[in-house]
């Protein structure tokens, strides 16, 4: 396999495969809702990363609000050879530790006028193999990394309803590398930027109930094809990269002085992009006890149905359907601070995979596995 060849397989492989299923695509842009797997995530409402989530729910927060965060991830993923051509060993555990750092700042103009502004990282990816490993035709390295600037506006229609909008500015840059077939490494960079928004409407039916429907759109990236690093620069034509929209629909219910409840379901149209034959969906359920007036516990579950059949999946992120068991905490040591943590693993079911590039092919399962820890700090003024 020649290097042109060897880099335009493993990009096309990631923007066209599984790189755009779950994995690639991280709801996780808070800690304080990752203690309850996002259950309830347009619906809560709790601090200034509401925006990202349904940036309606600024309504209901103080004056003014800043919060600070990051979320760490890390999936696991361990090759088991089952009649692969290649030679060399299961490339060891695949996944990368990637850091997800978040911010958010709200600030009421009005009783009825809220603006915000978010930065947050919706798009992330790092996987890398030990060396020589026999699918190193098929991927040795792949990192994604998004930049999301969102600024928002939200207003407060009623006491029962409010309504929100938000642009989205974001920069996405991926980085592959495969083996060349001389042995050496065969390197491609691109990136690219998008416009996109978001929509929510957040209904308090009650004192004790809200519900939240959010949306963020569908981006399309035109990223330039593969540039082996090591070469003179060139410029080749363009491929474009479409990530789908997210429908969500969330309930917040405050079951009693102590408990509250909240559930999530959220599809992704992951068939408008060629590649995929179905779409995606979410689950999230969740509680939280407030066990007195400076620490509360939160606790839930979450189901993620990716797009990804067994015959679509990649070495560069080989993602299945996920179960994910989350716990968190959050510390108030004042009325106007917030100190929030969470922490989810992620159970993956075995996924199949058969993928051919030339005449190497790797062929056998994976086994897979996640955990998301985060840490988030929120100030009122």
């Amino acid at each position: 396999m020649n290097s042109k060849n060897a880099l335009s397989t493993a990009l096309l492989a990631l923007l066209s495969g599984t790189a755009a299923a779950g994995g690639f695509q991280s709801v996780e842009q808070n800690a304080s809702g990752l203690g309850t797997g996002h259950a309830g995530s347009a619906a809560v409402a709790d601090n200034a990363s509401t925006i990202f989530y349904n940036p309606a729910g600024m309504t209901r927060l103080p004056a003014r609000q800043i919060s600070l965060g990051v979320v760490g991830v890390l999936h696991d993923y361990e090759f088991h050879n089952q009649g692969s051509t290649g030679t060399g060993g299961n490339g060891g555990e695949a996944g990368q530790w990637r850091a997800l750092p978040n911010a958010y700042l709200s600030w009421a103009l009005s009783p009825e006028w809220v603006v915000g502004l978010g930065v947050s990282s919706p798009f992330s990816l790092h996987t890398r193999y030990d060396a020589g490993w026999r699918g190193r035709f098929q991927s040795v390295e792949a990192e994604v990394r998004s930049f999301n600037l969102n600024p928002s506006v939200a207003y407060k229609l009623s006491e029962k309803v409010s309504l929100g909008f938000g642009l989205n500015y974001q920069k996405i840059k991926v980085e592959t590398a495969v083996d060349a077939g001389t042995g050496t490494l065969a390197r491609t960079s691109a990136d690219d930027t998008a416009w996109g928004w978001n929509a929510g409407a957040l209904f308090s039916l009650s004192p004790a109930m809200r519900v939240g429907v959010a949306y963020r759109s569908a981006l399309e990236y035109d990223l330039d094809r593969p540039v082996n690093l090591a070469a003179a620069p060139a410029r080749a034509p363009r491929r474009q990269l479409d990530m789908p929209g997210t429908f969500t629909l969330s309930v917040w219910q405050q079951v009693s002085d102590r408990w509250e409840a909240m559930g999530d379901l959220s599809y992704t149209r992951w068939k408008d992009n060629a590649a995929f034959e179905r779409d995606g969906w979410r689950f999230a359920w969740g509680a939280a006890y407030k066990y007195n007036e400076a620490w509360k516990s939160r606790f839930g579950i979450s189901y993620d149905r990716t797009p990804v059949r067994n015959g679509d999946r990649t070495a560069q992120l080989p993602e299945n359907y996920r179960i994910g068991f989350s716990i968190g905490a959050q510390y108030k040591p004042s009325q106007t601070a917030a100190l929030d943590f969470g922490y989810t693993y992620q159970w993956m079911k075995d996924g199949r995979i058969d993928q051919r590039v030339g005449g190497n092919i790797l062929r056998g399962e994976y086994e897979g596995s996640g955990h998301l820890l985060g840490v988030q700090y929120t100030q009122s003024f």
